[in-house]
């Protein structure tokens, strides 16, 4: 899908790990602030190809188009639960070089339309850390509400911080398994 005329979204494939690996890397500083601890191994394209085919998740990957096959940002729907929960957890990031440009929130809203159209899902959560602005911004953007806080939630950057909590419904029809 494209998200501008420059910047694609697909869903990732094995074959994108070379590609997200040198995101990662190239965005290593950049994301600091924001990100748990990463072993060396994190950077590297085993390690990306593990995170593309983990089970009970789902990534997509933003491509500018004018630089064949170059990953600058990602999309991932984390921790899928089905049945009567019927919910996942969602992280983004975006490469320092294309920040501001609408490509987060439009990438969003095409990840948590596909979370309801394929996968099915009611709802989607994310976390913030309370002073990433930003991010929150991102996500009133795209329809999400705070409904909480949650104290010494993820450890970031060597330290337990606390994150803001937020949700967004997708739909109000039964799970799947419980519809006649």
């Amino acid at each position: 899908m494209l998200i501008t005329p420059d910047t694609e979204l697909r869903r990732a494939v094995a074959d994108d790990a070379r590609a997200l690996a040198e995101a990662v890397v190239r965005n290593r500083e950049f994301m600091a602030p924001w990100e748990p601890y990463r072993a060396e191994e994190y950077y590297t394209e085993r390690e990306q190809a593990a995170r593309i085919a983990e089970p009970g998740g789902a990534m997509w990957l933003l491509f500018d188009r004018s630089s064949v096959g170059r990953v600058v940002g990602r999309v991932a729907l984390n921790g899928i639960h089905l049945g009567p929960l019927c919910s996942a957890n969602l992280g983004y990031w975006v490469d320092a070089e294309y920040r501001g440009r609408g490509l987060v929130p439009a990438a969003v809203e095409e990840v948590c339309r596909a979370a309801r159209d394929e996968l099915g899902l009611h709802r989607v959560e994310a976390g913030t850390l309370v002073d990433n602005v930003a991010s929150q911004r991102v996500l009133a953007k795209c329809g999400f509400v705070r409904y909480g806080l949650a104290p010494k939630y993820l450890h970031i950057n060597g330290e337990w911080r606390d994150h803001v909590l937020f949700q967004r419904l997708l739909h109000d029809e039964p799970p799947a398994y419980a519809r006649p």
